[in-house]
């Protein structure tokens, strides 16, 4: 960082070699490339990213990402590769591990493979946020319906059904609810390093990436993997198409 400018900004991409709802999650086919091939691009368009790396502990996985475009100069440890892994090690393990290298990153935007339809513009979205001052943390949400919110939630009890909200609390107007929104995934989350060198990913001052629920659509189960394929014809081409 230089005179509170935020010079260096690194595109991180996860992906470990371990997944049980699909094996070989990563480099999984989607429309006839790697899972992982469709972020890759889409972060090697985005404007404002220094270096597109991905941090990973397995070696097929890394060379599908080579021959994508991106950046592996390290291998994640096994420690870090677990089911249980959090993002905020990984993170951190990789900005140590540059500095090391003797390349400082300003800023991190953590890009899931698993959210191939996010296309490049919300993660310009998050660069510019992050280089206007306006916060310390960028998330990718997705507005939740109507009939999700607190005023609809339902739980069962003792063998029946009862609301969550109070009676004076209750709407079924949708007009009337809350607007709210919920991590995609994320699919994008960009914080600076003084954020990471408070042990934080979410800073004290968050802005919204907002995206649809296309673009938010992310990949966990095979059926997941299905909807995406059928999706894709539908994709703003101009947005999202690869490289």
């Amino acid at each position: 960082m230089q005179d509170g400018r935020l010079v260096n900004i690194l595109g991180l991409i996860p992906a470990r070699g371990g997944s049980k709802g699909i094996p070989r999650k990563n480099i999984a086919p989607l429309g006839g490339r790697p899972l992982i091939a469709w972020t890759i691009e889409a972060a090697l368009r985005a404007e404002g990213l220094s270096r597109v790396v991905v941090s990973t502990d397995d070696n097929e996985i890394a060379e599908v990402a080579v021959r994508a475009g991106a950046e592996v100069p390290f291998r994640r440890p096994a420690e870090l590769s677990a089911d249980s892994s959090e993002a905020l090690p990984v993170i951190r393990h990789a900005v140590d591990t540059m500095d090391a290298q003797r390349w400082r990153a300003d800023a991190v935007i953590y890009l899931q493979p698993t959210s191939p339809l996010r296309g490049t513009e919300p993660i310009v979205r998050g660069i510019e946020l992050l280089r206007s001052g306006a916060c310390d943390t960028a998330v990718s949400v997705v507005r939740v319906p109507h009939n999700m919110t607190p005023e609809s939630l339902m739980r069962h009890t003792s063998g029946h059904l009862e609301f969550m909200a109070s009676p004076e609390a209750r709407r079924f107007r949708r007009q009337d609810k809350s607007l709210l929104y919920a991590r995609n995934g994320p699919a994008v989350l960009a914080m600076t390093r003084a954020t990471l060198a408070r042990g934080e990913l979410y800073g004290p001052r968050i802005k919204a990436i907002e995206m649809d629920a296309i673009e938010s659509h992310d990949i966990d189960e095979p059926l997941d993997l299905a909807i995406a394929e059928s999706l894709l014809p539908l994709l703003d081409r101009s947005r999202t198409r690869p490289v």
